[in-house]
């Protein structure tokens, strides 16, 4: 979904100093499918002595609900850290701190494909609709961070081209 090379998740894992967990998703997969394989991780996990696993939703139930739902007799708790925060005030947090991110996959019934490959600054948030979430928490948009005050150092990245595919645009970040 998000369309970023596993290279640079490696590279942003390190720079964060975390364990990093590829789990291989197929294309298209179903929902069964989805779950089946996302069992099998957590049993591994189950294994490894995890004890949390942070989410990054923000104000969605629906899938805050599903995400407790699935782990519920894991002995893993399920955490969310932004949870609740104004999407306007952690945006601008966001940039206010020093996170640089760039946009790697947009969805064009939601927002323009002139978004697709920018960067997440205070002009993108100025230009963005009304209608499209600031933190893009509706689908509206993905980001890749290369950089953080919380990375070792930051991942040195280049655009590549941006293609429209399976009814979303991508921008390869190489």
């Amino acid at each position: 979904m998000h369309a970023t090379r596993v290279r640079l998740l490696k590279q942003q894992a390190d720079a964060c100093r975390l364990p990093l967990h590829i789990i291989e998703i197929p294309f298209p997969c179903s929902n069964t499918d989805y779950e089946k394989i996302m069992s099998e991780f957590i049993v591994k996990i189950q294994n490894d002595n995890i004890e949390a696993v942070a989410f990054g939703d923000l104000y969605l139930k629906g899938i805050r609900d599903y995400r407790i739902k699935q782990m519920q007799g894991t002995g893993i708790e399920p955490i969310f850290p932004c949870w609740g925060i104004d999407t306007q005030e952690l945006s601008k947090r966001i940039i206010d701190i020093g996170i640089k991110a760039n946009i790697t996959c947009i969805d064009p019934k939601q927002i323009s494909t002139d978004f697709a490959g920018r960067a997440f600054n205070q002009n993108l948030l100025e230009s963005l609709p009304d209608s499209v979430d600031p933190c893009g928490e509706n689908g509206e948009f993905h980001t890749f961070v290369y950089d953080s005050p919380d990375f070792s150092n930051p991942i040195n990245i280049t655009q590549g081209e941006t293609v429209e595919r399976d009814g979303f645009v991508f921008t390869d970040w190489q």
